[in-house]
């Protein structure tokens, strides 16, 4: 049984040694946990949906028990006995941005949110946490996961229709990207595959991407839509699509999401991936990034290439918007430093990039996270900033450069 074990790690292209204290606390499937997350713009309520065990582990095998970036939360997973932490991550979500509009003030909400995490051997205590915009724990709640318990729900042992855009190994040693297909009927799934593949030559054409293509696998995914488009409220255009996409998020007009996240990964379930790109099929310009959930954007618009880059520098790497729009609704407070590696509000600058400042084009250039005043970016201009700009800024690129190193690490 031994032999044939290492004989199984070898042919995965798995150093042993990273491989055996995986192996020991989790198993080859994933445990989907789904929660509810509601509230106003003062409460916070988080609630347990479901439980589901699909097939295999994409996500990383080492740091298990380490962060990358604070995020405005986070979801830990402890053993049940010892009380040992065997799996961290984090994220951001819509509910928290919606909670700072104002129809927060007089409504009550709820929003999906899907984490995936390893299946654990035995049981173990999941925890998620909420923080506030001052980083300020707001809700949690802790659960016990039973891989025994005959009520988690199986899913995607038969994967749905998917092909490989860039292979560039396993899955366990590579970051999985899958980039999926919304607003395509039947008849279009070929200009779908052109979309994908030109969202592929995108990141290839981008640093630091561009020199650790090796790292990531791109997965085309070939959802279909009943209509051909999106939905655009403010037109009145409703469409029946995969995954129930529309623009004017929050009454924001380029602001494109999906807010069906349990669709999402049910539409996914039994595909190797951890993150997520969708194609919207419009020409109509917007999207979205969130921080360890997707990235959304149109692929029909001029600017689809450096829009795609720029999104997923958002949901991959945890990089924040370096534009301002003004200060009436502040994100970022004068004594808390922001969470996302390339913004600063100076209260703790040596943590960003106060080691960077030598490099031509660094230094601290004040707008940014959506804020005129008090919050400062490292360069001018960046791909984080404008969709003109030539690229990432150097700050940028090593955050995305330790986020990837953060996932392959062995």
């Amino acid at each position: 049984m031994k032999k044939l074990l290492y004989l199984t790690l070898l042919l995965l292209g798995l150093p042993l040694a990273a491989q055996k204290p995986f192996l020991r606390t989790f198993q080859e499937r994933t445990l989907r946990v789904d929660y509810v997350f509601s509230g106003t713009e003062t409460e916070t309520v988080i609630a347990l949906d479901e439980l589901r065990s699909i097939p295999g582990w994409a996500g990383r095998r080492a740091r298990l028990d380490e962060v990358p970036l604070k995020g405005n939360g986070q979801v830990c997973m402890k053993d049940a006995r010892s009380g040992e932490v065997l799996y961290r991550t984090s994220f951001s979500t819509l509910f928290q941005e919606w909670q700072a509009t104002d129809e927060a003030e007089h409504v009550r909400r709820s929003f999906e949110n899907v984490f995936l995490l390893p299946m654990p051997r035995a049981a173990a205590d999941v925890t998620v946490e909420l923080y506030n915009l001052r980083g300020e724990t707001v809700a949690t709640l802790t659960h016990r996961v039973d891989p025994s318990d005959i009520l988690i729900h199986p899913a995607g042992e038969q994967a749905p229709e998917y092909s490989y855009l860039l292979q560039s190994g396993p899955s366990e040693r590579c970051i999985d990207v899958v980039i999926v297909a919304e607003g395509y009927t039947a008849a279009e799934m070929d200009i779908f595959y052109e979309d994908a593949r030109a969202a592929v030559e995108s990141f290839r054409g981008q640093e630091p991407f561009a020199s650790r293509m090796d790292a990531f696998n791109f997965i085309a995914v070939p959802l279909v839509s009943a209509d051909s488009g999106v939905s655009i409220p403010k037109r009145g255009l409703w469409m029946d699509t995969a995954l129930s996409s529309h623009f004017d998020t929050f009454y924001s007009d380029r602001y494109l999401t999906t807010l069906r996240l349990r669709q999402l990964h049910d539409r996914l379930a039994g595909i190797p991936y951890e993150h997520i790109i969708i194609l919207a099929n419009t020409a109509n310009y917007g999207g979205g990034g969130i921080y360890n959930s997707y990235t959304l954007t149109t692929a029909h618009h001029a600017q689809f290439r450096p829009v795609v880059v720029h999104e997923f520098g958002h949901s991959f790497a945890g990089l924040g918007d370096e534009y301002a729009y003004g200060d009436s609704d502040p994100m970022y407070f004068p004594d808390v430093e922001p969470w996302e590696p390339n913004l600063t509000t100076q209260a703790d600058f040596a943590a960003k990039w106060q080691d960077m400042m030598h490099v031509p084009g660094i230094g601290l250039f004040e707008g940014g996270g959506y804020q005129t005043k008090g919050v400062w970016r490292p360069s001018d201009d960046c791909r984080m900033k404008t969709n003109e700009a030539e690229g990432f800024c150097a700050v940028c690129r090593r955050a995305i450069e330790r986020m990837i190193d953060f996932y392959v690490s062995e």
